[in-house]
């Protein structure tokens, strides 16, 4: 699931600027990791993590789960960079 998530973005990411490193950590499921202007599922250090169930991400992508509100209702949480975790709001438009 993660590494057709991980195509999907690599194709979102080629008409985007984003210099810097996220990782989407989803527990058991994998992890999704944006950097070097890509995605992968292979894990590495990153400026920024968040944590969010894999069920999650896909409503997040799909522009089903807003950011702000999983963040408030408890559904993801940031670690890190907070500066590159609001950067994701410009590679979801």
């Amino acid at each position: 699931m993660l590494e057709e998530i991980a195509a999907q973005m690599r194709e979102g990411l080629k008409d985007k600027a984003f210099d810097s490193t996220l990782k989407f950590d989803c527990g058991d499921v994998g992890v999704l990791v944006l950097a070097d202007g890509t995605a992968s599922v292979e894990d590495r250090e990153t400026d920024c993590t968040i944590k969010i169930s894999a069920d999650n991400l896909t409503k997040l992508l799909a522009g089903d789960l807003k950011p702000t509100t999983a963040l408030m209702l408890g559904k993801l949480k940031v670690s890190g960079d907070m500066g590159v975790a609001m950067k994701m709001g410009q590679l979801l438009a």
